[in-house]
């Protein structure tokens, strides 16, 4: 990507059975950033960010390039969150840091808050999944053909973030590729919130003890609106940001509004 330096380090977890490979750029105080369901991409949000922090982001298990089977060491969301816990805790980072998480990563940024109330120091969900209600369905996102992906994450599927985030490589197998790899990083998520993704977090919701901002899309499709305020309820003193004309990828879709509230919450 043009614009930003990313570096590699990988990391042993699990007692030497799984090892955990991290993105980061920029320099600053550390920011750890968890992906979404699709798997992890520089976007120009984590770019930006990425001027004023150390974006640090760990690949979620099987998705990095090279090591797919690394998902099947790994059993159940406990043991997932483990996993991520043990591999942010080798990095040796000073004291706790802030952290951001979309959708999926959301979710994963929520149970390591909870299971660890003194690992972040404040925490940003950008429409986490985990909270299920009979009258609020989510939406199948893993069943959900390639193409029909733009209408379900964008209100605005012709928008310029989902026409860069969608429109295929010329080289077909290249963008064979891609879709493979879409396919296979559903999966590799989908393990641990399939088939309806609430594993119980609303119990821990309560255990958050940092300072949390939730950004939500008004016109989320994936996800209703409504649960932002689900989330907004169980943890303690956070704050609510829905914003109008927005999908489930606010921070593409309405990326100077979602930036700015971030970046003043961040700063605190």
């Amino acid at each position: 990507m043009a614009g930003i330096v990313l570096r590699e380090r990988a990391v042993e977890v699990g007692g030497g059975r799984l090892t955990m490979r991290f993105r980061t750029a920029g320099t600053g105080p550390p920011l750890v950033y968890l992906h979404p369901a699709a798997g992890l991409h520089f976007d120009p949000f984590l770019e930006t960010l990425s001027a004023e922090y150390t974006v640090i982001a760990p690949e979620h298990p099987g998705t990095s390039a090279g090591d797919a089977d690394a998902i099947h060491a790994i059993d159940d969301l406990w043991d997932l969150v483990l996993v991520y816990e043990e591999a942010i805790r080798a990095l040796d980072l000073e004291g706790p840091v802030a952290a951001v998480g979309q959708s999926f990563g959301g979710m994963m940024a929520a149970e390591l808050a909870a299971h660890r109330p003194d690992f972040f120091e404040r925490l940003v969900l950008l429409a986490p999944i985990g909270l299920w209600r009979e009258d609020l369905p989510i939406a199948n996102w893993i069943m959900t053909p390639p193409e029909e992906l733009p209408a379900l994450l964008f209100r605005d599927p012709g928008c310029p973030a989902a026409q860069a985030m969608f429109t295929p490589p010329e080289d077909p197998g290249e963008a064979l590729a891609l879709t493979a790899g879409l396919v296979w990083a559903l999966g590799c998520t989908g393990k641990f919130v399939w088939p309806i993704p609430e594993k119980g977090l609303a119990k821990r919701l309560h255990r958050i003890a940092a300072p949390t901002l939730i950004v939500w899309g008004a016109d989320d499709a994936l996800i209703p609106s409504a649960y932002a305020r689900e989330f907004g309820g169980r943890i303690v003193g956070s704050r609510v940001e829905i914003l109008p004309d927005c999908g489930h990828i606010p921070q593409l879709e309405r990326g100077a509004e979602t930036l700015a509230l971030v970046r003043g919450f961040l700063a605190g």
